[in-house]
């Protein structure tokens, strides 16, 4: 009797979220999967997402632990609304570079030429200073940062707009999330709408974002996380409720993961604003002795492992550690979301970094 010989064909690709996914990429999830419940394990994370595209296709997207302790809700990355925290900032550039498209704004004129009510100060600031923190305009004071008095963009204003600018515009990169308060006060004289309003029909519903919201401090919200924060002694505890809606603009909004995606991938292949006002965003500013500040508007310009483009922001607020990070040539999007203050997620993003442009 004749030995029979058979001979299996592997499967070369699985489905995952209804993408075909190479059995490289399998391996790479499953490394990547790992890795990041090592980090929550390691820096005692309540609940984290973890969503990644390629060439505009989302390939991995996975939540890790819980988004409430006490009811062991578990994080969901299509649903569970995460703090941005200043994130937000590159999401309000490009609801700048909208207007500049339709030409009712230009990144180089003066502040006053859109908000003449602002005080005036000892020296004149343009628009693309502001969004590339080399106004002058001063950052948070004392426990500015996690009040809870709920205020209207117009009324936060009141907060800052009195006080002289910290330096003369354009000697020093100052980072500033009031800039951005400014900066969604334009938006609304411009167009004379709500802020939150204008960037919900103009960005969120074209590019899908359907889960990406103005995080209100007096009403509980469907499929928001709780915010977390370690005490001295290591102790995971909920952190104070803060009000973020003035500041909406440069810390104020929540998402999923997966709606970081979508708007990582406007980043690289842009269909809601022209590659030219984009490249503006992606420009790195320089100070007036001509040194480069790796920060454009709205986003941090940089280089990665393999020595190519990088764009992105991080984001750090109460109960929240953010980080969006772009790779234009690769045509890579990571988003790291998690319920916790405080956390190094560069240090998890520089792990997936190596994964995924390989």
């Amino acid at each position: 009797m004749k030995n029979i010989i058979v001979i299996v064909s592997f499967v070369t690709c699985i489905i995952c979220n209804g993408q075909e996914i190479l059995i490289q990429e399998t391996t790479q999830i499953d490394n990547a999967r790992k890795i990041t419940s090592a980090f929550l394990k390691n820096h005692s994370i309540p609940g984290l997402s973890v969503s990644v595209s390629k060439n505009t296709k989302l390939i991995w997207s996975e939540g890790f632990g819980f988004s409430d302790l006490g009811l062991k809700k578990k994080v969901n990355p299509n649903t569970t609304l995460f703090r941005l925290a200043s994130i937000s900032k590159p999401i309000t550039a490009v609801g700048l570079a909208i207007l500049a498209d339709r030409n009712k704004l230009n990144f180089d004129e003066s502040l006053y030429t859109y908000l003449p009510s602002y005080p005036k100060k000892k020296y004149d600031f343009t628009i693309r200073q502001v969004g590339g923190h080399l106004a002058g305009i001063r950052h948070y004071k004392g426990r500015e940062f996690i009040s809870n008095k709920k205020m209207t963009i117009s009324e936060g204003l009141s907060i800052f707009k009195n006080d002289p600018l910290i330096s003369q515009p354009g000697v020093k990169y100052r980072y500033s999330t009031y800039g951005w308060n400014l900066l969604s006060a334009v938006i609304e004289e411009i167009t004379k709408k709500d802020f939150t309003k204008f960037m919900t029909q103009e960005l969120f519903e074209p590019l899908e974002m359907q889960h990406t919201l103005l995080d209100l401090s007096d009403r509980k919200m469907p499929n928001r996380t709780q915010f977390y924060r370690k005490t001295n002694q290591n102790k995971i505890i909920k952190s104070p409720i803060v009000s973020n809606e003035h500041k909406v603009a440069g810390g104020g909004f929540i998402a999923t993961s997966e709606d970081l995606i979508r708007f990582g991938n406007e980043i690289i292949d842009p269909k809601v604003i022209k590659k030219e006002s984009l490249k503006e965003l992606l420009t790195a500013q320089k100070t007036k002795d001509g040194k480069s500040t790796k920060y454009g508007i709205g986003f941090v310009i940089g280089q990665n492992s393999k020595n190519t483009p990088v764009v992105s922001h991080s984001g750090g607020g109460a109960g929240a550690s953010t980080l969006l990070l772009i790779y234009p040539e690769e045509k890579v999007v990571i988003a790291i979301v998690c319920n916790l203050s405080q956390v190094p997620v560069g240090r998890l993003s520089r792990k997936l970094e190596t994964l995924f442009l390989n």
